[in-house]
């Protein structure tokens, strides 16, 4: 997959120069609802004999209408995990937009004259709920006034599970309740988030008796739940079971920012500073504030009882 970024106004010979079928949306998570869109795009530059593009953002556009603090956002899925969801989809051109004041204040005849047109795009899809602009006067039902029959138009309806509807705000949602195995449904895999191994305060080994492994996330990387969950940890090429806590630790009462510790199971080696990517898959309990050292074993002792049999019940 190519990838182009581009800042507006952008220079032509960035654009490449034939004929493509352009999905269009942020794409945060590439939950079930986006894949039916790129996928439906794949389809048909496949039977047009195109390229398929996706065009997104580097930033929500929130920060620019809604001056949020553009550090204070967290993504399901930050730029770098985005454009490996894409390239396993098979799309062969990520235009990646800088969101900018400029940009922002396009009107609707200029972004699809720009955007559209200027990418090449002969077939345009994208959600039912897509805007490009305003909502009242930049929708999908006015998408074909702006295109004066220059490309065609293939709206996605809405997307449903037994949950209800499947879109990013509904997968969020369902990662701040902790539930964990809902969000991976709406998601289509399970959720990853990608890491450093880095130095903690050592009590899960010298203390308590289950080692953990601290990771460091980027700071736009979407947190769960605080509480305890089954996970499996990619490190140095294969996957760990384990069991990992995302919280503050408010049985020691000196943390301050929220940490995830991850113990893996049967696994003892040193892997200070390496990359890891932690994949979410239960939640085991809410974050505990026990009255002593005793009480925190036995419930790390239940924890991993508990993750045990899981993978025994999953891989049996």
């Amino acid at each position: 997959m190519q990838t182009i970024e581009l800042s507006h106004p952008y220079a032509k010979e960035c654009i490449i120069q034939e004929p493509i079928v352009l999905a269009l949306g942020f794409f945060d998570g590439i939950h079930l609802g986006h894949k039916e869109v790129i996928t439906t795009a794949k389809k048909v530059a496949e039977e047009r004999g195109y390229k398929v593009a996706v065009m997104s953002f580097n930033q929500h556009p929130s920060v620019i209408f809604q001056n949020v603090d553009p550090d204070s956002i967290q993504y399901v899925s930050p730029i770098e995990r985005k454009k490996e969801l894409l390239k396993e989809l098979g799309v062969d051109i990520f235009y990646l937009v800088d969101f900018t004041k400029e940009f922002g204040a396009l009107s609707p005849q200029e972004f699809v004259d720009q955007y559209i047109v200027g990418l090449n795009a002969k077939v345009v899809v994208a959600g039912f709920d897509y805007t490009y602009g305003k909502r009242d006067v930049a929708n999908m039902e006015l998408l074909p006034k702006y295109a004066s029959n220059r490309f065609e138009i293939i709206s996605i309806p809405e997307q449903k599970s037994d949950n209800g509807k499947i879109s990013s705000t509904a997968v969020r949602d369902l990662l701040l309740q902790g539930e964990i195995e809902k969000a991976n449904e709406l998601l289509g895999y399970d959720y990853i988030m990608d890491g450093v191994v880095v130095h903690g305060f050592g009590r899960g080994s010298k203390m308590l008796g289950f080692p953990t492994a601290n990771i460091e996330v980027s700071n736009d990387t979407f947190l769960l739940k605080n509480g305890v969950y089954i996970v499996e940890m990619f490190v140095e090429g294969k996957w760990i079971p384990g069991m990992a806590s995302i919280g503050i630790n408010p049985t020691f009462d000196d943390v301050h920012k929220v940490t995830i510790e991850v113990n893996l199971l049967d696994f003892d080696k040193d892997i200070y500073h390496l990359p890891v990517r932690v994949k979410w898959l239960k939640y085991l309990r809410p974050e505990l504030k026990f009255e002593g050292i005793d009480a925190l074993i036995a419930q790390l002792k239940k924890d991993e009882q508990d993750t045990r049999n899981y993978f025994k019940t999953k891989r049996g």
